[in-house]
């Protein structure tokens, strides 16, 4: 009796497993990663980061939060901003298209803080990668 027990509960493992993995090699990005492969590839580069010479700053954010989900979205003045795990894609407006910036996360926050400060939070604090208890902060 303990056997096969032991034998269901294996395969209820094996199965619960192969349910939750997505079944292929291809690596896909972390949630809220920022693309940066995706990036360099749809855009062109610039000295600052990369260009979009056709598209205004809301359109191009929504094409990159439409490929890979940033955990929020901050439109300020002209500009738009896309929070990921470690780092902020900020789009600004340029004579033709848009500028796109991906700058780590303490370093953009402190660069556009005052498009940032009332909405985000601050690299360290306790809202910063969810707060609580825990570890992997």
């Amino acid at each position: 009796m303990k056997s096969a027990r032991c034998i269901s509960a294996m395969f209820l493992a094996a199965v619960t497993l192969t349910a939750c993995s997505d079944g292929g090699s291809e690596k896909k990005p972390k949630h809220n990663d920022v693309p940066h492969s995706w990036i360099s590839q749809q855009y062109a580069p610039s000295n600052t980061g990369y260009l979009d010479s056709a598209d205004q700053v809301g359109k191009v954010a929504t094409e990159i939060d439409g490929h890979t989900a940033a955990r929020k979205r901050r439109d300020n003045d002209g500009l738009v901003f896309l929070m990921y795990r470690d780092d902020i894609v900020a789009i600004s407006p340029q004579k033709k298209g848009s500028l796109i910036e991906v700058v780590d996360y303490a370093v953009g926050y402190a660069r556009w803080n005052p498009h940032l400060r009332l909405a985000w939070p601050a690299p360290g604090s306790n809202e910063f990668r969810g707060g609580g208890p825990g570890s992997g902060k």
